[in-house]
């Protein structure tokens, strides 16, 4: 399998998904700015998807991946069928109950999350926001078994496109929000997208599934599928990986209670600053992790050490080849790029620039957030979950003693830049946990390679500054159309000027091309 061809098209979906999800931003931000309201709705979507990230697409699919792999290189078909079958069984119950708790209890989740607003009417607008959205994580943890099953299969594309769907969605729900709910409610429009979303994203997985012949058969008996020695192997590996991902949820947790002590529209804000850092993080970083999983999984079961290290290198290197001009341009482009964004409607000049901090405060720790989704899997691969919670939990002190120093004085763009040096402090951890078990040797070059990028992301970087400073891009919001041609422009220049310098180094495409054994 050609895995830089694998990867383009995996991040082609994914840039698809990154698009129509700014423009659903994009929308949000005219229709219902950086508010009280808008506060609610980002504060009791971060509920679901805590727990989807934490049991999901989290402890489940890093326990759930490497196993049926291994089943699928050493075990029949009807093994990795019943295996299938038993871990849906007892998943889909586990998910009926989880969901009847969460709806009941959303006023206790709300507390946890965003006790800022206790006393407040955003308190109570939170939870009936958070009872609507809440069974998503019914449907997204479904998505994910179905999703782990088709990467397994190596069918990336279609788990790569579901997230367009949810921004569909939202971008429907937003144009006709006032005139389903009205100008007091409308903000529930876009917690009915995500329960759409969530049905639409599993459905679209199903004929895939079928195709392949693993579409799970349920049962009414789980406790029989308990009983499964593979279920209950799965289960002792999502332990561990559960306290893996908690702390980062944990960390995620406080970072949302902490902005619902700020002022008004500061949970908005740092949420539309999310979306510009996701938009490479998604691209490369969760494109390049799904891609190196199951080939690592492969290589372990076929114990190919020299392969198992020449896949992390791989990654490693197109990870800082791309990752870090993203970081520059995050850096010198963030009041240009968020004033392009979403300068529009209810958007105003205030929340641009505290949304631009949070946006360069996330380019500090960019790279770092996307390296930990290439070494994280390193571990993965070897069932080996342990030594990722160790330094999982390590990283959330430090993030939040960050925390403590940064946000009484720089607000929302604290938590970004807490958030991002604890990665990077993060993924140092793992690269040098990778070295000291011999799991990852560098290839030879690597000096060399960093002199090379550091001089093309100095001149794409003086370059983008230069081009930025031309502009008034917040007096330009009565000429939105001009105001984006231009930043096209100087993001076209700027990647020109990088990937032109490199050339001219000798980098190459081929350089970067890796068929996995």
């Amino acid at each position: 399998m050609n895995l830089l061809k694998t990867l383009a098209a995996i991040s082609s979906m994914t840039m698809l998904s990154r698009i129509t999800g700014l423009i659903r931003d994009v929308l949000f931000g005219a229709y219902f700015g950086a508010t009280a309201m808008m506060d609610a709705y980002v504060q009791a979507f971060k509920i679901p998807n805590f727990f989807r990230r934490l049991f999901a697409e989290g402890a489940f699919s890093q326990a759930f991946v490497p196993i049926l792999a291994e089943y699928r290189n050493k075990s029949s078909d009807v093994e990795v069928k019943e295996l299938v079958d038993h871990v849906a069984t007892v998943l889909v119950w586990a998910l009926l109950i989880t969901c009847v708790l969460g709806v009941v209890g959303a006023p206790l989740l709300v507390l946890m999350f965003s006790s800022g607003f206790l006393g407040t009417s955003k308190f109570d607008l939170t939870v009936n926001l958070t009872r609507i959205m809440f069974p998503y994580i019914g449907f997204m943890s479904l998505v994910a078994l179905s999703s782990g099953i088709l990467n397994t299969w190596r069918r990336f594309k279609i788990p790569a496109f579901t997230p367009v769907l949810l921004n569909l969605c939202f971008i429907v729900a937003a144009y006709f929000s006032l005139a389903l709910f009205g100008k007091e409610k409308q903000i529930y429009a876009l917690a009915c997208a995500v329960f759409v979303g969530g049905v639409l994203q599993l459905a679209i997985q199903i004929p895939s599934l079928i195709q392949i012949g693993m579409l799970p058969k349920l049962s009414w008996n789980p406790a029989f599928a308990l009983r499964d020695p593979k279920v209950r192997r799965v289960l002792k590996q999502m332990g561990p990986a559960v306290l893996a991902v908690s702390a980062t949820q944990i960390s995620i947790m406080i970072n949302s209670t902490w902005a619902s002590f700020l002022p008004d529209g500061s949970a908005s804000q740092l949420n539309f600053a999310d979306r510009l850092m996701e938009f490479p993080s998604a691209m490369l970083g969760v494109a390049l992790g799904t891609v190196l999983l199951p080939s690592l999984s492969s290589a372990k079961a076929n114990a190919d050490k020299t392969e198992y290290s020449s896949l992390l290198d791989w990654g490693l290197r197109l990870t800082c080849l791309l990752a870090l001009p993203a970081a520059v341009g995050l850096l010198t482009l963030s009041d240009a790029l968020t004033a392009t964004l979403f300068h529009n409607g209810k958007f105003d000049a205030h929340a641009v620039n505290e949304t631009a901090k949070a946006v360069a405060a996330y380019g500090v720790g960019l790279t770092g957030l996307i390296l930990v989704k290439i070494l994280a899997p390193g571990f993965y691969a070897q069932q080996d979950i342990r030594t990722p919670v160790k330094i999982a939990l390590i990283v959330l002190v430090i993030t939040q003693i960050m925390n403590v120093l940064f946000v009484p004085f720089i607000h929302q763009a604290g938590l970004a830049l807490s958030v991002g040096l604890g990665a990077c402090f993060n993924a140092a951890l793992l690269y040098r946990g990778l070295r000291q078990r011999q799991l990852y040797t560098p290839s030879s070059g690597w000096l060399k390679f960093f002199v090379k990028l550091g001089v093309a992301l100095l001149l794409m970087g003086g370059v983008a500054l230069g081009l930025a400073a031309q502009l008034d891009w917040i007096a330009l919001q009565s000429n939105r159309w001009i105001r984006a041609a231009f930043m096209g422009g100087v993001i076209l220049t700027c990647m020109l000027v990088y990937f032109s310098s490199l050339f001219v180094m000798g980098f190459r495409l081929r350089d970067f091309r890796k068929v996995a054994r």
